[in-house]
């Protein structure tokens, strides 16, 4: 049998915080999901986004420290238009997020954004740009 990639899994330092950081974007969890030791959110294409909470790893691994010197996971999420990307950029940062790189027009044919989720990784927000005709 082959491995088969299912879970792109988060270690969380406040999971309520990155439960409604997640849910603005559209990700589902369960209700009362905040006082769980692990939730997860179903993706297109089969994929799961688990959230684990540092208390959870560390009942399991004692030693485990968050990684250091940033950088720890960045995520994609598709908008339906550049205005889109635009507008959920404004909305998460006018809900106190950080803000990483305003959204502009990429070099490779896109509306491109960043923004932090609670835990201070990146979240891609980017759209295809017309075709210049």
């Amino acid at each position: 049998m082959t491995p088969r990639f299912a879970v792109v899994g988060l270690v969380t330092s406040d999971l309520a915080a990155s439960l409604a950081f997640y849910r603005r974007l559209g990700l589902v969890f369960p209700e009362g999901s905040e006082d769980q030791p692990h939730v997860e959110a179903e993706l297109p294409g089969g994929l799961t986004l688990a959230l684990d909470p540092e208390e959870t790893v560390r009942s399991f691994h004692a030693g485990w420290q968050p990684p250091s010197g940033g950088g720890r996971i960045s995520l994609a999420f598709t908008c339906g238009s550049p205005a889109e990307v635009d507008a959920v950029y404004e909305d998460l940062v006018g809900a106190g997020y950080h803000g990483e790189l305003k959204p502009w027009d990429a070099f490779w044919g896109m509306r491109y954004a960043v923004v932090h989720d609670p835990d201070g990784n990146g979240v891609d927000l980017f759209a295809q740009l017309p075709s210049a005709e």
